[in-house]
């Protein structure tokens, strides 16, 4: 089809045409000047994504991404519990029209406060901005200032509800923390007093110090024991040469009485032996004189007895000593045995109290920092500006629906002619027969009241080379050619 043939065909059925874009425009009109009129109001809050300085949990995570993160606040504003919140602040439970409404749609069934929230959430819409934080809560409703009210209070429920989002879990954890807490201080004390037991059964108080001093005395009496064995040896073997060879012994060598008296004794035999060559042996002079030796010979080992005697004793004292000695640093080393055993459990318990205090140290810190998150007020949400009562309404918005009408209206008439014109095609101009019939056009007479100007506008006009000039049609409306 050609846009000469479409012109012809709007121009042969413009009336149609023309009722169908009146009708659209009209009807459009009507319906909205009919439509009730609704308001829109919006508030407008800022989502702050910077951790918050009060919480532990958010300060140690990463920074979410904008995107999700306003995604995420977008859907908790169109949550139930955001709708049941303002339904529950505006007291719309109290309206006796929505709920006859109520039980009008729902015979009376299911949650009331639910049903509410899901009608007045209709009419929420909620924007984000793409390049910051803010969001856009818009509301749309009969009545400009019920569409103010419930804007604000949508906004007002949306800050509540992340404060309880962070609240109640803060909660929770608080309550969890404070049991812990608890049975951490009972264990802590319990610990303190096996510790406390344990030193006063086993009179330690400071273990160190009290180690120390019986390590040193166990040292000492190792050294004394020591002494005592290489002395109980010496005098152990003089007894033994006091025994065997008394009058060889150094004692006895360098005792003076005795020293003395082998002088004595030496004189006294060169005397005997002298009297007995001068006078014989049984001569007076003689017998004394050797009485007087075996006197001093028997003096002598007297002395020597009394000096190797001595010697026996001493060493019979440096076993008794060295015996005490033993069994002194015997004694000593199980106290110092027991001390470390005792030492040792003391240590555990110690151990056991430290372990219990950090881990009650650590509960008590996480306990408060909980308790300040769950009295915190602040939700990172700010309210930037509150929905005012609008003034004009936004729907319907009767010159747009107008000339929407309009140019939806031209298409529709369009069309409305074309398919008319599929059903009813006629015959008007000569491109056209020669599409319907394939015959070759040779002239066209004009209509007797056509102008001169229109003369060329009627069709396909071109002579073919050699056609003769036939008659043509005698009219605008031509009708088939004869063949």
């Amino acid at each position: 089809m050609t846009f000469n043939q479409f012109l012809r065909i709007i121009r042969a059925r413009w009336i149609l045409a023309f009722a169908v874009l009146a009708f659209s425009v009209i009807a459009t009109l009507v319906i909205s000047l009919v439509l009730p009129k609704s308001y829109t109001a919006s508030a407008t809050v800022m989502a702050d994504v910077r951790p918050d300085p009060v919480s532990a949990l958010a300060a140690g995570g990463t920074m979410m991404m904008a995107n999700s993160y306003l995604a995420t606040q977008v859907d908790i504003i169109k949550s139930p519990s955001v709708s049941q919140r303002v339904v529950r602040t505006l007291k719309l439970t109290d309206n006796p029209v929505m709920r006859k409404r109520w039980e009008d749609e729902t015979d009376s069934k299911g949650d009331y406060t639910a049903w509410l929230a899901t009608v007045i959430g209709r009419g929420l819409e909620v924007k984000p901005s793409r390049e910051s934080n803010v969001i856009e809560i818009i509301y749309e409703g009969a009545e400009p200032g019920f569409s103010a009210a419930l804007a604000n209070s949508f906004a007002k429920a949306y800050i509540d509800s992340t404060v309880q989002i962070r609240v109640d879990p803060a909660r929770q954890y608080a309550e969890f923390f404070e049991e812990r807490a608890r049975l951490s201080r009972e264990k802590l004390e319990k610990a303190q007093s096996r510790l406390a037991t344990a030193q006063r059964e086993k009179g330690i108080v400071a273990t160190e110090e009290r180690l120390d001093v019986e390590t040193a005395r166990l040292t000492d009496l190792a050294a004394q024991v020591t002494g005592l064995r290489a002395l109980k040896a010496e005098t152990g073997t003089r007894s033994i040469q006091a025994n065997s060879n008394p009058e060889q012994m150094q004692d006895v060598l360098n005792n003076s009485v005795i020293s003395t008296m082998k002088s004595d004794l030496v004189r006294q035999e060169g005397r005997l032996q002298e009297l007995s060559e001068k006078y014989g042996d049984a001569h007076p002079t003689v017998q004394e004189a050797r009485a007087n030796i075996n006197t001093l010979r028997s003096r002598m080992r007297t002395e020597t007895e009394r000096v190797t005697g001595s010697t026996r004793i001493n060493s019979s004292m440096a076993s008794s000593r060295e015996s005490q000695a033993v069994a002194a640093f015997d004694d000593q080393r199980q106290r110092v045995l027991k001390l470390k055993d005792a030492r040792y459990e003391l240590q555990v318990l110690e151990r056991e109290v430290e372990t219990a205090q950090r881990i009650y140290d650590s509960i008590q810190a996480r306990l408060s920092q909980t308790s300040l998150e769950s009295s915190a007020s602040q939700s990172g949400i700010y309210l930037l500006s509150t929905a005012t009562e609008p003034t004009k309404a936004t729907s319907p918005r009767v010159v747009l629906n107008v000339l929407v009408a309009i140019v939806l209206g031209t298409l529709l008439a369009l069309m409305t002619a074309m398919t008319v014109e599929l059903f009813d095609r006629r015959v008007r101009g000569a491109l056209d027969i020669t599409q319907a019939l394939e015959l070759t056009v040779v002239g066209v007479l004009p209509s007797p009241s056509s102008q001169a100007k229109n003369k060329m506008a009627l069709g396909f006009n071109r002579k073919p080379p050699g056609a003769a000039q036939q008659s043509s049609l005698s009219n605008s409306n031509i009708g088939p050619a004869q063949g």
